[in-house]
């Protein structure tokens, strides 16, 4: 490995080797982080690092190589909060030949479902004021609480958390096979993607994802906002949808769901990346790891900030789902629908039921970091 990056064959490494040989990645680093990851390893102060401190800074940290570390910080932010634009997870050559790649999705889909379920109530809080509030009824967090729980008791909390749960599974099976086909076909005779390539593959596979399964976000929609009695269950809601409604209905509000991939998966990326940057060249002198806290922190962060962007399309998505089984409500299109919104409630109106959408990602993050590496051992998935 040491070799490897030493381009020019001197028995140093220096700071435009380490630029390079992460460009070779498909990363791109600037010189001030590839002089800290360098001095992280530079013991006698030259600003090189020869075969000596290459080794006994692996050795010290009990790290075999390099792909340990890639491989360690890559999957400890695999982050579950509910929503369904996040781009899928990349597993190396190695993770693949092992099955280690399978145990990774299995223990990402466990704390996603632990995630979502212990958030149900603020999630089925957010679908009921999407759908619900208006500036006559002045639904706040408390009202909508309070009208769940005397409408269908405690439990009606809970309503449309057992297909959120359901579909996590394919979804996450459709991603990871779409993203490697579609990698496979951009990359062509190149050794390596590039971050902007990868962006594209991750995006395209979340529409794939998304086109496959959007039958099943329809009806979580109408079982999340059904009234006690009103459907069987899961087969009866789609039935009923069918034969009423017929198949186009199952992919209503598709468009903006789709959509509102690019605003939060494009914000996302680039906010947890300019936050992590910045702790990095503000308070982290001596090493170029911030720490999990820190990238958990910037996960939230970056998740907020995407979900801020792409809110109004995913409460578009919602009422265009919802429209047709509520009574005296407007069969309209996308943007017929953004500007009767904009009429009758301003800007406000596009951003009704955010507050439980940010109270439940917190508490989100935690329960599916938890989960999340406790599935990890539990399947013996090293982090090394």
């Amino acid at each position: 490995m040491f070799h490897s990056l030493d381009r020019n064959q001197d028995g140093h490494i220096d700071v435009s080797e380490i630029q390079q040989s992460f460009r070779a990645l498909g990363i791109s680093i600037s010189m001030e982080q590839a002089e800290k990851i360098l001095h992280s390893m530079d013991r006698d102060g030259t600003m090189t690092i020869d075969w000596q401190e290459w080794r006994d800074h692996f050795l010290l940290h009990s790290l075999e190589n390099v792909e340990d570390v890639l491989y360690f910080w890559k999957h400890s932010t695999v982050l579950d909060i509910g929503e369904c634009l996040t781009v899928p997870d990349e597993f190396s050559k190695q993770e693949k030949l092992t099955g280690m790649w399978w145990k990774q999705l299995v223990a990402g889909a466990v704390a996603g479902a632990v995630s979502r379920t212990g958030t149900a109530p603020l999630d089925r809080l957010k679908v009921f004021m999407q759908v619900h509030a208006s500036k006559t009824n002045r639904l706040n967090i408390l009202g909508g609480l309070q009208s769940m729980v005397r409408e269908g008791g405690i439990r009606s909390l809970w309503r449309g958390n057992g297909i959120n749960v359901l579909k996590i599974a394919p979804e996450s099976a459709i991603k990871f096979m779409a993203y490697e086909q579609i990698k496979r076909a951009i990359l062509g005779q190149q050794e390596t993607l590039h971050v902007q390539e990868r962006f594209v593959a991750g995006s395209l596979a979340g529409a794939t994802a998304q086109t496959i399964i959007y039958p099943m976000e329809v009806l979580k929609t109408r079982l999340t906002l059904r009234r006690t009695g009103q459907y069987k269950g899961l087969l009866d809601c789609a039935r009923r949808i069918l034969e009423r409604e017929g198949p186009r209905a199952f992919y209503r509000g598709y468009l903006p769901n789709v959509l509102g991939i690019i605003p939060y998966a494009g914000i996302d990326l680039a906010v947890y990346e300019t936050l992590k940057n910045w702790w990095l060249q503000e308070y982290s002198h001596n090493s170029a790891d911030p720490g999990i806290l820190v990238l958990l922190a910037c996960g939230t962060i970056s998740s907020t900030c995407g979900q801020i962007a792409s809110y109004p399309l995913a409460l578009v998505r919602t009422r265009m789902q919802a429209q047709a089984s509520i009574e005296g409500a407007p069969q309209l299109s996308m943007l017929g629908l953004l500007r009767h919104i904009l009429s009758q409630e301003g800007v406000r109106g596009l951003y009704r039921g955010i507050a439980p959408n940010f109270m439940k990602v917190i508490p989100a993050v935690s329960i599916s970091y938890v989960v999340y590496e406790n599935m990890k051992q539990a399947l013996g998935v090293t982090s090394r």
